[in-house]
């Protein structure tokens, strides 16, 4: 009779299974991780135990903390480790939501599915091989939304905790800034009260003014990052037409120009030749280039609102297309998958080395065959995605009709107070990045495990039962 709940997470166990073997096939065939444009500074700020310019230093502490390891291998194991707790907690969520008003059983089925989208497409794990920090972003943003979700009746402590992992998300990625708001507005439809919402503020801006005091410390700008202002500008330089912008003499000089077609306008404009940033001392760090940038971009969206409009509703799209493009350019969607072998250049050597010096760069067989063949097989096209968040949406519908009367406003309430904080978060890391940078396929995977609860917490049938005695509300 012991054995039988355990049994009831069977299901789960046959996707976890294989996405652990994958995972460590993937540490043994590439012992090292792969490398992107944002990896130095990364590492840099770890090494230096220092704020990054361009980028909040989230994932530099947790390469900060394992530098006593000097190894490279242990920061991607950990990685997946953290890929991993991801699809568990997605099972968690599903799993309380579902227990109690289905069958065990179905609960664990429905669980196990939802998680195959978390744990076992192969961009996926390219994605937590990578010395990169949205592993951890999403971790950390999906433990805001559980804290949230884990109770009908927020406490206090669980508003601070939601407050703390949200924090963690902003100083890990400047896309997760805005992202409390959505909690919040969550909280309170949710009935939070106003000591768990204190509770959430608290802790969500003690950390965030601390991390700015360190960064005015260190460059003497109280902020997150330096250049805030040129990611925006490079999404404008996809559709700003300064014959309509007018730019005032000094201004004019940021008129993007864009001579490489296989090249996005946001990428050709801040790393290629085109790139008006060269013309200026201290390149894309200087006071004056963020200045101009922001000038210009807002001077952009406020004269060409409806091509602004076109660019971020276009890019937001590309996330539900079957297959990858060559987007950004026709190389940068190929640094998301296994190579067939494996180089560093001589700076990233030299860079590493500092951190791992016994570290280096190579590709094992059989286990890297093993993992090329894994890639090429199993992979998720965008469509699953939208057919989540579609179905995350639609989901409560047929809850409109209870005990034979009709009450539309049920599935309302029953989305609103559930579905909607994965749905509405997951809907929001694909339109931020669309809306104040670029669209990019590694912009796309951490919506997965939020689209995934949403579905779930929109097709289980209501609780309309009284709450138990032992989730009492809070006062206040």
């Amino acid at each position: 009779m012991r054995a039988r709940p355990v049994l009831l997470h069977l299901p789960f166990a046959c996707v976890l299974v294989p996405a652990v073997l994958v995972r460590v096939a993937a540490v043994l065939g590439y012992p090292a991780p792969m490398w992107f444009g944002d990896s130095p500074e990364y590492l840099e700020s770890a090494i230096e135990a220092r704020p990054g310019e361009t980028r909040p230093a989230g994932y530099s502490v947790l390469l900060w903390l394992l530098k006593p390891f000097h190894s490279l291998t242990v920061v991607v194991s950990v990685q997946h480790l953290i890929g991993l707790l991801t699809g568990v907690l997605v099972y968690v969520l599903v799993w309380r939501a579902g227990r109690d008003v289905m069958r065990p059983w179905a609960a664990g089925v429905l669980g196990a599915a939802l998680t195959v989208p978390v744990l076992l497409p192969a961009h996926q794990v390219a994605l937590e091989h990578m010395l990169m920090s949205d592993t951890l972003f999403t971790f950390l943003l999906l433990a805001a939304v559980a804290a949230v979700l884990w109770r009908r009746r927020m406490t206090w402590w669980l508003g601070a905790l939601a407050g703390v992992f949200a924090a963690g998300t902003a100083l890990t990625r400047s896309a997760g800034l805005p992202l409390i708001a959505v909690i919040l507005f969550a909280m309170l439809l949710r009935r939070a009260g106003w000591r768990a919402c204190a509770g959430a503020v608290v802790a969500f801006v003690v950390p965030i003014a601390g991390y700015m005091f360190v960064f005015q410390q260190t460059y003497g700008e109280f902020a997150m990052a330096r250049a805030g202002n040129i990611w925006l500008y490079g999404r404008t330089a996809d559709f700003a037409d300064c014959r309509v912008i007018k730019p005032r003499p000094e201004l004019a000089m940021m008129c993007p120009e864009h001579t490489d077609p296989r090249i996005s306008p946001a990428f050709a404009s801040l790393w290629t030749k085109d790139s008006v940033f060269r013309d200026l001392p201290g390149w894309i760090y200087a006071e004056q280039s963020d200045r101009l940038a922001g000038e210009f971009a807002r001077e952009a969206i406020t004269e060409q609102p409806a091509d602004y409009a076109r660019v971020v509703v276009r890019d937001t799209l590309r996330a539900f297309e079957w297959e990858r493009r060559p987007y950004p350019t026709p190389w940068t969607w190929l640094q998301y998958e296994f190579p067939e072998g494996a180089s560093w250049s001589d700076e990233q050597d030299e860079l590493a080395a500092r951190y791992d010096p016994e570290g280096e760069t190579r590709v094992v067989d059989p286990w890297a065959g093993f993992v090329l063949g894994y890639q090429e097989r199993v992979v998720m096209p965008g469509t699953v995605l939208g057919l989540l968040l579609l179905g995350g949406l639609v989901g409560a519908l047929p809850y409109a009709r209870f005990r034979g009367r009709w009450a539309p406003l049920r599935p309302v309430r029953h989305w609103a107070t559930g579905a909607l904080l994965p749905w509405g978060t997951s809907l929001a890391l694909l339109v931020i990045p669309a809306a104040t940078a670029d669209f990019d396929y590694r912009y796309v995977l951490p919506a997965v495990p939020f689209a995934c609860v949403a579905l779930a917490l929109a097709v289980l049938p209501p609780r309309d039962a009284a709450e138990p005695a032992a989730e009492p509300a809070e006062t206040g």
